[in-house]
């Protein structure tokens, strides 16, 4: 469930990258300019977040309950 929202919010952040980026100007003077690299910064750690949850989500175990060994321990005993 969460792989699709990384997914999804990965082609919105692609999206928003194609539609974006041609009408911006990283060397415009002023805060036009400061706005833009600060959007694209923005922008490559939505995806850098999203592509992490991503790639490194814990893998599911398959349909099975998980079961706990019980680990024997030895006694010491002295007589």
């Amino acid at each position: 469930m969460k792989k699709n929202r990384y997914l999804l919010c990965l082609l919105l952040c692609g999206f928003l990258l194609y539609y974006g980026v041609p009408r911006i100007s990283i060397y415009a003077d002023g805060a036009e300019g400061i706005f833009s690299v600060a959007w694209l910064v923005f922008a490559l750690m939505v995806i850098a977040g999203n592509l992490t949850g991503l790639l490194y989500s814990p893998k599911r175990q398959g349909q099975k309950p998980h079961v706990e060994r019980r680990v024997k321990r030895k006694s010491r005993s002295f007589h």
